[in-house]
């Protein structure tokens, strides 16, 4: 199997597995219609893959690829057992997506397009799907330059795209965790209740717990909240500016950053 199906593979079983989950365990209240959000979200997911599908190609493992035929990046000059790099190679891309994701809520042209993942009024795992089309692009840019920089293993790529990818889901989902579990397992990765803390209405809280899959970069980098003002059932998930669902609909999803953004939440600590 080539990259691209071993990765739609892994996709769908674990979508499939926390929507199952989030049907028996859910930790937070619904307070929208969740098939109209799910397929609003993998709309909007689908548009971004195609688009780029056509932009880019084979993005990010293409690049990988790319500059490996080439000998461009950092570990291609180096002589490192290949193991050590490919350990690094996973550290260093995941502080790198956790860099982005402060910077997309520091700066105000960035918070316009990133402001439509927050937007959701629920939490759940299609949430982790849900981006601007414009972000996505300037998130793939992103990542070609850091793989053209670094030149990492294909194979490095291609298992942490597929890793993120699957935390994504994982962190965004509305199902419950044993407490001693969520506890044990937030030293090294983001559970769902600490980064359902990022998506709450209140500003500080936004501006917190920025990892998609090691916590460790929140903990040493100071943007770490272990609990929000209100208990995890009780927190108000999206945007103060959006909070009906007509405001959220796909069209106005798309038209959203060039319509009132909260400029509160881009001053982050």
């Amino acid at each position: 199997m080539d990259a691209n199906t071993i990765r739609f593979l892994i996709f769908i079983a674990v979508f499939a597995l926390m929507l199952i989950l989030e049907a028996f365990i859910p930790r937070h209240p619904i307070v929208d219609s969740k098939l109209r959000r799910v397929g609003i979200n993998l709309t909007l997911t689908g548009v971004n893959i195609l688009l780029v599908k056509l932009v880019f190609g084979a993005a990010a493992i293409g690049a990988a690829r790319f500059a490996e035929d080439r000998g461009w990046g950092l570990f291609n000059y180096l002589e490192w057992p290949d193991g050590l790099e490919f350990f690094l190679a996973m550290v260093f891309l995941d502080l790198m997506i956790y860099l982005q994701h402060v910077v997309v809520h520091m700066i105000p042209l960035f918070w316009r397009f990133h402001v439509v993942h927050h937007s959701d009024l629920d939490l759940d795992v299609s949430s982790g799907l849900r981006f601007h089309p414009i972000e996505i692009l300037g998130s793939m840019v992103y990542k070609i330059g850091i793989v053209f920089a670094l030149g990492p293993d294909p194979l490095a790529v291609l298992v942490f795209e597929a890793i993120l990818n699957g935390m994504a889901q994982f962190s965004h989902s509305n199902i419950t965790l044993p407490e001693k579990l969520d506890y044990v397992m937030r030293w090294v990765l983001v559970t769902p209740d600490m980064h359902r803390i990022h998506h709450s209405v209140v500003v500080q809280e936004t501006n917190s717990n920025f990892g998609f899959n090691l916590s460790v970069w929140d903990r040493m980098l100071g943007t770490y909240i272990r609990d929000a003002m209100k208990r995890q059932p009780e927190i108000i998930i999206g945007v103060d500016t959006f909070r009906r669902s007509e405001e959220v609909s796909f069209q106005k999803l798309l038209a959203m950053p060039f319509r009132k953004v909260p400029q509160a939440y881009t001053n982050a600590p």
